[in-house]
């Protein structure tokens, strides 16, 4: 039986010891903090970012992973991990140039191995959940048809939504004016949003945190459709508190699986969302 390892980029969220339990390598987004380059999950984490951001003012930039440090997972998975075959899942290629640092090194940096890069068009735990069940299909003993096929079967039942804390973060990045941001905050507007081709747009704003969560749940029960729910996990961005307490609520309000996943969003989205951010991710069943 061939051995199929996976790799995958930290924008899906997982935890390292997760990551781990389930042989999946995960090649870190870079996060720039003016002429220092840090490795999401390696060297920074979004404690770390967050304290950065508040003292300086400014948003930093995030770059994909280079070829080379794809070649470089690829070459571990094969020399130490022992693979016959590499599949690479990456977040989607709607936000990040991930994917195509990732063809580019399966094509051209890594010589006569089977490697096949798929674009999830997902992100975070969206994205990580299709990463574990490609490692449970290759655990299982599947081919690499099969193993991409599982991984895939998520795409069109995976749903994530997350609510914003603040809009201070978004106009530090220039996405809204300062005075939108302060006023939105003063109204305490908390924008809603959803995974929609590939990116986390916004769909929609209410007001206050409360009606926030309660609109995350209300969409969840919806997306759901009586449907049970296989997987769950709850994103924070310096949150973690916050995160319990919502899945307190959830657990109230509608049935969940025994373990739910609670990770960081990871530094390479949370500059984005901001601190505060509280999201939820569901694989319902077929």
């Amino acid at each position: 039986m061939s051995k199929i390892v996976i790799v995958t980029d930290s924008d899906a969220s997982l935890p390292p010891p997760l990551a781990a339990e389930y042989n999946i390598r995960q090649v870190p987004i870079t996060v720039h903090l003016n002429d220092e380059v840090f490795e999401t999950g390696v060297d920074i984490d979004d404690i770390k970012l967050f304290e950065w951001i508040d003292r300086e003012g400014k948003i930093p930039t995030t770059a994909a992973p280079s070829p080379g440090k794809f070649a470089e997972a690829f070459r571990a998975a094969f020399d130490q991990d022992g693979a016959d075959a590499v599949v690479c899942l990456t977040v989607s290629g709607e936000i990040s140039g991930t994917y195509d640092a990732a063809r580019m090194a399966a094509t051209q940096l890594v010589d006569d191995k089977s490697i096949t890069v798929v674009d999830t068009k997902c992100l975070s735990l969206a994205q990580g959940f299709m990463a574990i069940a490609a490692a449970e299909a290759a655990q299982n003993g599947a081919s690499v048809d099969e193993v991409v096929a599982a991984a895939m079967d998520l795409q069109d039942r995976v749903h994530l939504y997350g609510a914003l804390s603040t809009l201070k973060y978004i106009a530090m990045g220039g996405r809204v004016s300062t005075l939108k941001a302060e006023m939105a905050n003063l109204l305490s507007i908390k924008p809603i949003l959803s995974l929609d081709n590939g990116k986390l747009d916004l769909l929609e704003q209410v007001r206050t945190r409360k009606k926030a969560w309660a609109r995350m749940m209300e969409l969840l029960e919806l997306a759901a459709g009586g449907k049970e729910i296989e997987r769950l996990g709850i994103v924070h961005v310096t949150a973690l508190e916050q995160a319990k307490e919502f899945e307190g609520l959830l657990r109230q309000r509608m049935s969940c699986p025994e373990d739910v996943l609670i990770a960081e969003f990871t530094a390479g989205l949370s500059v984005h969302g901001g601190a505060g951010l509280i999201g939820v991710c569901a694989v319902t069943a077929r």
